[in-house]
């Protein structure tokens, strides 16, 4: 290691133990001191117009008057939001990156291990949950396939959008193609769950997988049509929509699947910081989201706009994290990847 390595791990490691030898009360005064007229910027790994985006632009006003401080919110979308995790994983540990993490396709990519990453969720400093939900599998209004038994009729081929290869909508079409032993085509390349329902709107793509909250807009947005929930319990939002469990008679290997990438959606929406942040600044910026996530005037925004909020701490997020990355065998990870990648 470097000297100058050497150093910086110095201080790093100083300021930590200087704020976990200071009281509470004394930690929160010194995060407070430090974010006090600085800018935050608050990272959103997929682009403009979908629900990641909409949910972090509701929430920085709120965490800008916690902090006392000027949140900016800044798209870098990539490999379906996993670009922006790699780099905030290893920025300068600061505090002054706060990145909303889609936690399924985030876990789906270090439990499979793949290439691209460089980050490690059970290590980077958690701020909490901001929700989790149902997923939900949508088709465009000009399709004939409104059941999950629709799709399994000869001749039916369905054209799915996505961002990434494991970036929640590729990755659960990718399974439930493979589960129901569909026909399909999984196009990539797409910036947002936004711009894949555009062209399911156009007739260009006819599925889209994602959370409830994005699904019940652009369903009451005429822009495509709920089929089915895809875990055990119904959509609060889309309360008619029937589950996957309830359409069909599913065999155990089957319920397996839909039960596996169900537990990865409860995983939700995470709020990260760079690892290796000060402990003080840690302590405050933790106090501060979950200020701005209980905030009565934010829920009521959230509850307005669908996008709900119902935060977590960051224990709770840890401890789920650590739980999904070491509940599935070598075997089934090779099944996984080989479905997942096979398809893209």
């Amino acid at each position: 290691m470097s000297l100058l390595k050497k150093i910086a791990l110095g201080l790093t490691l100083g300021a930590a133990l200087v704020g976990s030898a200071m009281g509470p009360v004394a930690a929160q005064d010194s995060g407070a001191a430090f974010y006090k007229g600085k800018t935050v910027r608050f990272i959103v790994g997929l682009g403009v117009g979908g629900g990641f985006d909409a949910y972090a632009r509701m929430i920085a006003p709120y965490l800008s008057k916690e902090l006392d401080t000027t949140v900016i919110v800044e798209n870098l979308p990539g490999a379906g939001g996993l670009l922006a995790l790699n780099q905030v994983s290893t920025a300068q540990p600061d505090g002054l990156r706060v990145l909303i993490v889609n936690g399924t396709p985030a876990a789906l990519g270090q439990l499979l291990e793949q290439d691209n990453i460089r980050y490690d969720l059970t290590k980077v400093d958690h701020l909490g949950i901001i929700s989790a939900y149902p997923w939900i599998w949508l088709m465009g209004p000009k399709t004939d396939v409104k059941t999950v038994a629709d799709s399994m009729k000869p001749g039916t081929k369905i054209r799915w959008g996505g961002t990434g290869p494991s970036d929640g909508p590729a990755d659960g079409a990718a399974l439930t193609c493979h589960v129901l032993k569909l026909d399909c085509q999984i196009v990539l390349g797409y910036k947002s769950s936004g711009d894949i329902a555009l062209a399911m709107e156009r007739g260009e793509m006819d599925g889209l997988y994602l959370s409830d909250s994005s699904a019940a807009n652009f369903v009451k947005n005429g822009q495509a049509r709920a089929v089915a929930a895809m875990g055990r319990v119904r959509s609060e939002l889309l309360p008619d929509t029937p589950t996957v469990f309830e359409q069909i008679k599913l065999s155990a290997d089957q319920e397996w699947w839909f039960d596996f990438r169900a537990n990865l959606n409860d995983l939700g929406r995470i709020l990260i910081t760079t690892p290796g942040t000060p402990a003080d600044r840690i302590a405050f910026l933790r106090g501060a989201v979950k200020r701005a996530l209980t905030n009565p005037e934010l829920l009521a925004e959230g509850q307005k706009t669908q996008r709900f909020i119902a935060y977590q701490p960051p224990e709770t997020a840890l401890e789920m994290t650590k739980k999904v990355l070491s509940g599935i065998n070598a075997e089934q990870k090779k099944i996984v990847r080989d479905v997942i990648f096979k398809a893209n």
